[in-house]
């Protein structure tokens, strides 16, 4: 009885799944999508074409977010993140004197680089902003703040004033608010 070698199987094995992988593409179906589609983007909220082009009267919203059956806005600003567009921006707006060092519009979080106030050249602070909510609520925004001195060289853990988190945080609120009214204004 003749053995088979497992090395020289697997070119041939592999070259066999290419060839039927290459195969099922020929039965594939080309996109349906007709050729004067305007995209997302065209079309009002609602209207016939949007409607019957994304397929329910939902076709309005993204991702969770845009306005409701109505017509009505939710309160997040109309824009395709997972969080309320009014806190997201308020608090980038906020924190916006802190180098930015990550920003993830869908989960909600925001991070900012170590920053030194010029007047205080021995301490510096960093922030972290959470959007919990897709509402424009005072809960929906949490801020977390870090702070570090310089002692001998290196930079040390430190605490930070308990106020300093709830004060970002309502500044952040009172932006957001600004916001929302400035578009109520204009819509």
């Amino acid at each position: 009885m003749a053995h088979s070698n497992p090395s020289s199987i697997r070119p041939l094995a592999a070259l066999l799944a290419s060839a039927l992988a290459l195969a099922a593409c020929s039965y594939a179906k080309p996109n349906p999508t007709p050729g004067n589609y305007g995209g997302l983007g065209s079309g009002t909220d609602g209207d016939a074409a949007s409607v019957g082009r994304l397929g329910g009267e939902d076709s309005g919203i993204i991702f969770g977010v845009g306005k409701d059956r109505g017509g009505k806005d939710q309160g997040r600003g109309g824009t395709g993140i997972g969080v309320n567009a009014y806190l997201w921006r308020g608090a980038l707006d906020t924190l916006g004197f802190m180098p930015l060092n990550s920003a993830d519009p869908f989960g909600g979080v925001i991070i900012t680089d170590w920053y030194t106030p010029q007047a205080t050249s021995g301490e510096r602070f960093k922030a972290t902003a959470y959007i919990l909510t897709k509402e424009l609520r005072s809960d929906g925004v949490r801020v977390a703040v870090f702070r570090q001195v310089l002692q001998g060289g290196q930079w040390i853990d430190a605490p930070v004033a308990e106020s300093t988190s709830s004060e970002i945080e309502n500044k952040v609120l009172a932006k957001a608010r600004k916001l929302r009214e400035a578009a109520q204004g204009n819509g």
